[in-house]
């Protein structure tokens, strides 16, 4: 690399941040940290100022977004790694594109809630959103590997561990608790994420996000459950040939590539070993998991409906964490939000963010009910 790459984290006290900053410190002389964000971690946050001391620090609990925002579109990072979990991760993607900063986005809300907006606007910007979730940053590989158009895709594997309860009977989920659902069998995440991961609603907006981040429709999307998350995801091509990215299940890995992007350079992390490699993959339970029936819903409805779905399962997963509700009630309490019409103007902000604040109102309203 010519020069370091000025590095915006966002949510550096996250599993994100956290797996970016480890990248980064493996090789400082191709980068230099200039902005730490965390929403509450004051304490981990300081850690890493000291370990990146040109880096601005920014808490944002209670009004901290504020400072946020201006200080992205001030120091024009070159690359900005959002990581921030749910809906607060919007606007600052949107500050990041503005900015003129490359976005590694983690955070999948951006796209659910606003693809099109944010499409829209890093074409104008002229600057590139790299996915770090690891099916969509295997994806993205794959395509520009394989494939130089969206028409030769005749489409889009998602693969999914399953989560805990993936050999669990309706009725054994009636009474998970929220311990049980922390216990992620592959992967170690936030627990917001990690509750998605379990009902598979994260599978769910991944489904709504592939198809704005590849330009695809929701019937060319499959989900498979693959429970050692080696095959992070597939592509077929028109020929019917498929590709597959596979490596271990390790979050640096996509992380390294869309910091180094668009060159590919050794990343030092452990190889898979195909010495004793088994891979399993079979048809996810829909009846078990409506979840993913509510996102294809969701997607092919279009308009505001992902962003309810969103707001829905933010709302109904939180409650769950609280103990509030049972583990089946946030697929319900989601169906509940998107019976109602949430057709709008999918390209102003404004519209969109009523629309999240209307759909956890009528979440939020459910829930008490039950």
């Amino acid at each position: 690399m010519s020069k370091k790459k000025r590095i915006a984290v966002l949510g550096a006290t996250g599993s994100i941040g956290k797996s970016s900053l480890d990248i980064i410190s493996r090789t400082k002389e191709n980068f230099e940290v200039i902005l730490l964000s965390a929403k509450s971690s004051k304490s981990r946050l300081e850690e890493f100022s000291k370990q990146f001391p040109r880096a601005v620090c920014v808490l944002t609990e209670r009004d901290g977004i504020n400072k946020l925002l201006p200080l992205i579109k001030e120091l024009k990072p070159d690359i900005t790694i959002n990581g921030i979990a749910g809906a607060a991760g919007l606007k600052p993607s949107l500050a990041a594109i503005e900015s003129g900063s490359d976005l590694a986005l983690a955070n999948k809300e951006t796209i659910v809630m606003a693809g099109q907006i944010v499409i829209r606007l890093a074409k104008e910007n002229n600057v590139k959103i790299i996915p770090v979730d690891s099916e969509h940053s295997a994806i993205f590989h794959l395509m520009r590997a394989y494939s130089q158009t969206n028409d030769a895709i005749s489409g889009i594997f998602l693969t999914a561990s399953g989560g805990p309860f993936r050999d669990f009977s309706f009725q054994e989920m009636e009474n998970v608790t929220v311990k049980e659902a922390l216990c992620h069998p592959t992967w170690n995440m936030g627990a917001k994420i990690t509750i998605d991961s379990a009902s598979m609603a994260n599978k769910g907006l991944e489904i709504i996000e592939a198809c704005h981040l590849f330009n695809i429709n929701p019937d060319k999307i499959k989900v498979v459950i693959h429970p050692q998350s080696i095959i992070h995801s597939m592509i077929r091509l028109r020929n019917g040939v498929i590709y597959a990215q596979m490596s271990k299940p390790d979050m640096r890995h996509p992380i390294h590539d869309a910091l180094y992007w668009p060159v590919t350079e050794s990343s030092g992390l452990e190889p898979l070993d195909f010495d004793s490699l088994t891979l399993d993959f079979y048809k996810p339970d829909i009846q078990k998991f409506p979840m993913l029936k509510y996102a294809w819903h969701a997607a092919e409805k279009g308009e505001l409906y992902p962003c309810a779905y969103n707001a829905a399962n933010e709302e109904a997963a939180a409650a769950f964490l609280e103990e509030k509700i049972k583990f089946t009630d946030i697929p319900r309490i989601t169906e509940h939000v998107l019976q109602a019409d949430w057709h709008g103007d999918v390209f102003n902000l404004d519209i969109i963010l009523k629309a999240d604040t209307d759909a956890r109102f009528k979440a939020n309203s459910f829930i008490k009910s039950i």
